[in-house]
Protein backbone atom coordinates (compact mmCIF):
# COMPACT_ATOMS: atom_id res chain seq x y z
CA UNK A 1 0.00 0.00 0.00
CA UNK A 2 1.23 3.82 -0.04
CA UNK A 3 2.75 5.30 2.62
CA UNK A 4 1.02 8.91 1.21
CA UNK A 5 -1.21 10.98 3.11
CA UNK A 6 -4.70 11.00 1.46
CA UNK A 7 -5.15 14.19 2.55
CA UNK A 8 -1.86 15.41 1.16
CA UNK A 9 -3.15 13.59 -2.38
CA UNK A 10 -6.47 15.06 -2.33
CA UNK A 11 -4.89 18.91 -1.53
CA UNK A 12 -2.55 18.17 -4.64
CA UNK A 13 -5.50 17.74 -7.10
CA UNK A 14 -7.10 21.01 -5.39
CA UNK A 15 -4.34 22.95 -5.89
CA UNK A 16 -3.98 21.55 -9.65
CA UNK A 17 -7.87 22.12 -10.20
CA UNK A 18 -7.26 26.22 -8.50
CA UNK A 19 -4.34 26.87 -10.96
CA UNK A 20 -5.82 25.31 -14.03
CA UNK A 21 -4.43 22.56 -14.53
CA UNK A 22 -6.75 20.79 -16.80
CA UNK A 23 -4.90 17.73 -17.31
CA UNK A 24 -2.95 15.28 -14.69
CA UNK A 25 0.08 12.50 -15.35
CA UNK A 26 2.05 10.56 -12.86
CA UNK A 27 5.65 10.25 -12.65
CA UNK A 28 7.92 6.99 -10.85
CA UNK A 29 11.37 7.68 -9.90
CA UNK A 30 11.67 3.69 -9.85
CA UNK A 31 15.68 2.72 -8.34
CA UNK A 32 17.51 -0.28 -8.79
CA UNK A 33 19.44 -1.42 -5.82
CA UNK A 34 22.41 0.24 -7.14
CA UNK A 35 20.72 3.95 -7.00
CA UNK A 36 19.74 3.47 -11.01
CA UNK A 37 16.99 4.69 -11.96
CA UNK A 38 14.63 3.57 -14.87
CA UNK A 39 14.15 6.02 -17.70
CA UNK A 40 12.16 5.16 -20.92
CA UNK A 41 13.11 6.50 -24.57
CA UNK A 42 10.18 8.28 -26.27
CA UNK A 43 9.95 7.05 -30.04
CA UNK A 44 11.15 9.77 -32.69
CA UNK A 45 7.62 9.74 -34.45
CA UNK A 46 5.96 10.65 -30.72
CA UNK A 47 5.02 13.83 -29.07
CA UNK A 48 8.73 14.96 -27.76
CA UNK A 49 10.09 12.03 -29.26
CA UNK A 50 13.58 11.19 -28.52
CA UNK A 51 13.09 12.43 -24.95
CA UNK A 52 14.34 10.08 -22.03
CA UNK A 53 11.73 10.36 -19.45
CA UNK A 54 10.46 8.47 -16.35
CA UNK A 55 7.58 5.86 -16.40
CA UNK A 56 4.61 8.74 -16.29
CA UNK A 57 1.44 8.92 -17.77
CA UNK A 58 -2.35 10.77 -17.45
CA UNK A 59 -4.57 10.32 -14.77
CA UNK A 60 -7.80 8.95 -16.13
CA UNK A 61 -10.94 9.86 -14.31
CA UNK A 62 -11.89 8.59 -11.10
CA UNK A 63 -8.88 7.20 -10.51
CA UNK A 64 -6.54 8.51 -7.62
CA UNK A 65 -3.27 9.53 -8.29
CA UNK A 66 -1.54 6.58 -6.19
CA UNK A 67 -4.03 4.24 -8.58
CA UNK A 68 -2.56 5.76 -12.03
CA UNK A 69 1.06 5.38 -10.78
CA UNK A 70 0.35 1.97 -10.67
CA UNK A 71 -1.56 1.39 -13.74
CA UNK A 72 0.79 3.76 -16.04
CA UNK A 73 3.77 1.72 -14.40
CA UNK A 74 2.59 -1.51 -15.20
CA UNK A 75 0.87 -1.03 -18.45
CA UNK A 76 4.59 0.56 -19.57
CA UNK A 77 6.86 -1.28 -18.28
CA UNK A 78 5.45 -4.45 -17.18
CA UNK A 79 6.57 -3.93 -13.37
CA UNK A 80 4.00 -4.15 -10.45
CA UNK A 81 4.36 -1.50 -8.52
CA UNK A 82 4.36 -2.86 -4.42
CA UNK A 83 5.12 0.47 -2.54
CA UNK A 84 4.64 3.97 -3.18
CA UNK A 85 6.90 6.09 -1.72
CA UNK A 86 7.55 9.69 -1.29
CA UNK A 87 6.10 12.45 -3.07
CA UNK A 88 9.19 14.59 -4.92
CA UNK A 89 7.68 17.27 -6.54
CA UNK A 90 5.37 18.19 -9.69
CA UNK A 91 5.89 20.19 -13.22
CA UNK A 92 3.57 22.00 -15.83
CA UNK A 93 3.46 21.88 -19.19
CA UNK A 94 1.40 21.82 -22.57
CA UNK A 95 0.88 18.41 -23.83
CA UNK A 96 0.22 17.38 -27.00
CA UNK A 97 -3.06 18.14 -27.37
CA UNK A 98 -2.40 21.82 -26.03
CA UNK A 99 -3.84 21.15 -22.40
CA UNK A 100 -2.36 22.90 -19.44
CA UNK A 101 -0.70 19.47 -17.43
CA UNK A 102 0.85 18.98 -14.48
CA UNK A 103 2.95 15.86 -13.73
CA UNK A 104 3.11 14.32 -9.97
CA UNK A 105 6.16 12.43 -9.48
CA UNK A 106 6.95 9.94 -6.51
CA UNK A 107 8.98 7.30 -5.97
CA UNK A 108 7.81 3.97 -6.17
CA UNK A 109 9.25 0.43 -5.81
CA UNK A 110 8.64 -2.35 -8.29
CA UNK A 111 9.03 -6.30 -7.87
CA UNK A 112 11.78 -7.03 -10.58
CA UNK A 113 13.98 -5.91 -13.05
CA UNK A 114 12.58 -7.11 -16.19
CA UNK A 115 10.86 -4.47 -18.30
CA UNK A 116 9.00 -4.98 -21.14
CA UNK A 117 7.97 -1.85 -23.16
CA UNK A 118 4.30 -0.82 -25.26
CA UNK A 119 4.51 2.64 -25.64
CA UNK A 120 8.71 3.10 -25.95
CA UNK A 121 11.02 2.19 -27.77
CA UNK A 122 13.95 1.91 -25.10
CA UNK A 123 14.42 2.12 -21.81
CA UNK A 124 17.96 2.16 -19.16
CA UNK A 125 18.21 1.76 -15.73
CA UNK A 126 20.40 5.08 -15.61
CA UNK A 127 23.62 5.72 -13.12
CA UNK A 128 23.68 9.54 -12.02
CA UNK A 129 25.46 10.61 -15.63
CA UNK A 130 22.99 9.07 -17.88
CA UNK A 131 20.59 10.64 -15.29
CA UNK A 132 21.50 13.74 -17.29
CA UNK A 133 19.88 12.86 -20.67
CA UNK A 134 16.42 13.65 -19.42
CA UNK A 135 14.12 17.23 -18.96
CA UNK A 136 15.69 19.95 -16.81
CA UNK A 137 11.87 19.95 -15.33
CA UNK A 138 12.68 15.63 -14.79
CA UNK A 139 16.31 16.21 -13.46
CA UNK A 140 15.03 18.62 -10.65
CA UNK A 141 12.74 15.31 -9.44
CA UNK A 142 15.97 13.52 -9.49
CA UNK A 143 17.98 15.93 -8.00
CA UNK A 144 15.03 16.02 -4.82
CA UNK A 145 14.79 12.04 -5.41
CA UNK A 146 18.68 12.25 -4.19
CA UNK A 147 17.95 15.06 -1.76
CA UNK A 148 15.90 12.65 0.30
CA UNK A 149 17.65 9.21 0.04
CA UNK A 150 21.36 10.88 1.28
Amino acid sequence: MSSLDTALLADLVRTAERDGITKSVVGAVIADGDGKVLLLHRSADDYLGGLWELPSGGVDAGETLVEALRREVAEETGLTVTAVGGYLGHFDYRSGSGRATRQFNFTATVAGETVTLTEHDAHLWADRTRQNQVSSAVRTVLDTWRRQIA
